[in-house]
């Protein structure tokens, strides 16, 4: 019989464990300190739980922690992870050390169905959903675990496809039995699945982007099929009844290609959609992929792309561009070991 991982659990999850192991209720808040503040490896290890209780525990149950497979390292401290992922289709998370923070991108699933024109992920078709196991175990297995600060849902997968392991994980991440992260820590990027978006919205506060990448329907459609579904003015009309003027934080992702969203006039329409809603614009350089003829914008131009929407009122940045020579950056990852793992 194969054993069950307890990492990915939560309370609620343990105390069934606690009752079907016979054990005490509240053995169930001992071994969610001992996986989740104590991050022990084996239930051995779990002193405090009686020998009688660890034997029928070890029984069913496995801790579930599993390393990473393999790893590459970037010119610029960027590390990215291979994890092993749904039957055969691996996933990778990047870990991204910048000063102070050090920030985990997680993945959520292998592949994506979302099949973004710019992505690789997305070209790679959908493999399927991680568990709240495979979401939480990339942030306790990298070596780096005990210095993040930040964790983004900006890997493979969109998280609204896999809405509950993902709600599930940010509870392990913020509950005072968990890991006891501030929600302020963890953002979750989405195209806008919008009833999984809205109940993201009401049971976490957790900061949301979510990815524009054009104003005009009819040119995000053909960089993001979503469109069809969700459309971006529906999307944004949705987020307005939420409040990103204080505590929480509402950004949006926007690739900048050459020729096609780079000039004022796109940048006043996405002024006029973001309007009402205290969105913070983070630019962001494209990075080449295989049969994809997109090219980047030019410095000037995303400069001048920032200054405008920042005359209009709109906060915007150029984010930096990190690991791009592992294929870590954004869009590039594929849940594939390459040359550079070695």
């Amino acid at each position: 019989m194969e054993k069950l991982p307890l990492i990915g659990l939560t309370l609620e999850g343990l105390r069934m464990v606690a009752a079907d192991c016979g054990m005490p209720a509240f053995a169930a808040k001992q071994m969610a300190q001992w996986l989740y503040e104590k991050r022990v490896t084996t239930i051995d290890e779990m002193t405090n739980l009686s020998l009688k209780s660890r034997q029928r525990l070890s029984q069913q149950y496995t801790i579930g922690r599993e390393v990473p497979i393999a790893e590459a390292r970037s010119i610029d401290g960027t590390v990215k992870y291979l994890f092993k992922g749904v039957g055969m289709h691996d996933i990778e998370s990047v870990y991204i050390p910048d000063k102070e923070r050090a920030t985990l991108c997680v993945s959520s699933q292998a592949g994506c169905k979302m099949n973004c024109y710019f992505c690789m992920t997305g070209k790679q078709g959908f493999h399927g959903n991680l568990s709240a196991q495979g979401i939480i175990n990339q942030v306790l297995s990298i070596p780096e675990s005990t210095k993040l600060t930040n964790i983004v849902f900006m890997g493979m997968g969109e998280p609204m496809d896999n809405l509950q392991p993902v709600l599930d994980a940010i509870e392990i991440l913020t509950s005072p039995w968990g890991l006891a992260w501030s929600p302020k820590r963890i953002t979750v990027s989405s195209i806008g699945k919008i009833k999984e978006l809205r109940t993201l919205l009401d049971v976490t506060k957790v900061h949301i982007a979510i990815s524009v990448h054009s104003p005009f329907p009819s040119e995000r459609v053909k960089l993001m099929p979503v469109e069809r579904a969700y459309p971006i003015v529906d999307v944004i009309n949705l987020l307005k009844n939420y409040d990103f003027a204080h505590q929480r934080r509402l950004s949006v992702e926007y690739i900048v290609w050459r020729g096609l969203n780079d000039d004022t006039r796109h940048a006043d329409a996405l002024v006029r959609l973001l309007r009402g809603t205290n969105a913070r614009v983070n630019l962001i350089r494209f990075h080449s992929i295989p049969d994809v003829e997109l090219k980047t914008t030019s410095e000037s131009a995303i400069v001048a792309f920032r200054e405008h929407l920042n005359s209009q009122g709109v906060t915007a940045t150029i984010r930096a561009s990190r690991g791009e020579d592992i294929m870590a950056a954004c869009g590039m990852l594929v849940g594939a070991k390459n040359n550079s793992d070695e």
